[in-house]
């Protein structure tokens, strides 16, 4: 409901803005587009064809630009950057956390990297240093150092003074990190401890040490994990020594389930969840190209099968109208599986311990769809062509191809993540192949068997 509400809601703002720009009166896109917030304007930027994106990034606050560039794919900011010149892109991101400038800094000109640098402070470039330093799909690359560190051996009034003079908090912060004397991480204290606390009390006696760290090599998709099942709201990051880091807030862990969602949804497909909607022609061809040239040959691979019983379609014509239904069947339930299984996956519920449950589960799932969708379809082509052995075979066909189509469903994205690659990536591809080939096979295989003699 509240997605629909959304999708709703950034609809109608394009239309308003779509017909201020047509009017060309750019007063009302401007109050129109800086009373959104950054995410807000990104999402109506990546909506725009490239002509009216660049009249409306133009209209935005300076002081936002930085912020509305995080919130846009990367071929969507690449394009904005050059629009941009170096003095513009360097007042845009100085002012931004350590961890978000970390994730616009690689895609910078290389000038405008070496102004940036330099019009930070020393204690910030050696920390944009370090955040850099780790993988890119790494907490430490997510983690933002600015972190509100105290000692045991104080007390609640030393910690509230020293808050006072520091005049401000870093965003999203809830507790306040507890280090020993050389950093390490010993536990955090909530903000709401230290508010209804008498000011003597020790901080010792208000350490909650149960939330355990993360480390700072951890992947992402465990962070984001992490997040869910404990309901974070920020949670420190240590290194193998358990010296504290920085931290990780949930802003960041909500834009990484966002682009796994996106990912899972256009990987099937074989697409990029960072390609620009209005990406030029050529450069849209290019990448669409590769994964449809597979599935051109895949698509023949499907078509030799057919071939090969060319014969028995030329003396029972009815084969030809039927048989798409087997294959079309066996994808579509086929992809119920792919995509629990590329979920599961993602999550970390899937592995050696439970894949052949799995497996034996959902071969049960398809063994009862394919009989009992079988006796219909089979129903149907009695009453159609009034052959009963051409209603059995396509009975029985139709449960083979459920059967094989639950196969590829939950072996394909296993065998694709054994070898190493990202199993959302084109695995709807492989099972189409699979269900086409051995729905046409098997349908027209027990027509060869059952109804040429």
């Amino acid at each position: 409901m509240a997605e629909a509400v959304r999708h709703d809601k950034t609809a109608r703002q394009l239309r308003l803005l779509s017909d201020a720009l047509d009017s060309g009166r750019l007063g009302p896109v401007r109050r129109l587009v800086n009373t959104l917030s950054p995410a807000e304007i990104g999402n109506l930027l990546e909506s725009l064809p490239p002509g009216q994106r660049s009249v409306v990034w133009g209209l935005v606050d300076a002081e936002d630009d930085g912020e509305v560039l995080l919130h846009v794919g990367d071929e969507v900011r690449e394009g904005l950057i050059a629009d941009m010149d170096p003095d513009e892109i360097v007042a845009a991101v100085e002012d931004l956390d350590i961890d978000d400038l970390a994730d616009l800094v690689e895609d910078l000109p290389g000038t405008v990297i070496d102004e940036v640098l330099k019009s930070m402070d020393r204690e910030n470039r050696e920390r944009l240093e370090q955040v850099l330093s780790y993988p890119e799909d790494s907490a430490g690359r997510l983690m933002n150092p600015d972190v509100v560190t105290v000692r045991t051996d104080t007390t609640v009034d030393l910690v509230l003074r020293y808050l006072r003079l520091r005049g401000e908090l870093p965003d999203h912060t809830d507790h306040l990190y507890v280090v020993s004397r050389r950093h390490q991480y010993l536990g955090r204290i909530a903000l709401q401890a230290l508010l209804t606390h008498d000011a003597n009390t020790q901080i010792n006696a208000l350490l909650d040490d149960e939330q355990p760290a993360i480390d700072v090599g951890e992947s992402a998709e465990e962070v984001a994990r992490r997040f869910s099942d404990h309901d974070w709201i920020s949670a420190p990051v240590v290194d193998d020594n358990n010296i504290l880091l920085g931290r990780i807030t949930i802003d960041d862990v909500v834009d990484i389930i966002r682009e796994q969602a996106e990912h899972q949804a256009l990987g099937a497909a074989g697409l990029d969840e960072d390609e620009d909607l209005f990406s030029p022609v050529w450069r849209a061809m290019r990448r669409r190209l590769v994964w449809l040239s597979i599935n051109l040959a895949t698509a023949f691979l499907a078509a030799s099968v057919v071939g090969q019983f060319e014969g028995t379609i030329d003396k029972l014509v009815a084969l030809a109208v039927l048989m798409p239904i087997v294959a079309g069947m066996g994808g579509n339930a086929g992809t119920q599986v792919l995509a629990l299984m590329v979920r599961g996956l993602a999550l970390g519920q899937v592995g050696a311990s439970n894949i052949r449950l799995l497996l034996w589960k959902e071969v049960r799932v398809a063994l009862l769809n394919g009989v009992m969708l079988g006796a219909v379809l089979g129903s149907i082509v009695l009453a159609w062509f009034h052959n009963l052995g051409l209603s059995l075979v396509i009975a029985v066909a139709l449960t083979l191809n459920l059967l094989f189509a639950a196969l590829a469903g939950v072996l394909v994205p296993v065998l694709v993540k054994r070898f190493g690659y990202d199993p959302a990536l084109g695995s709807g591809i492989f099972l189409t192949t699979v269900t086409d080939v051995m729905g046409f096979f098997t349908f027209l295989g027990l027509a060869t068997l059952l109804l040429m003699q």
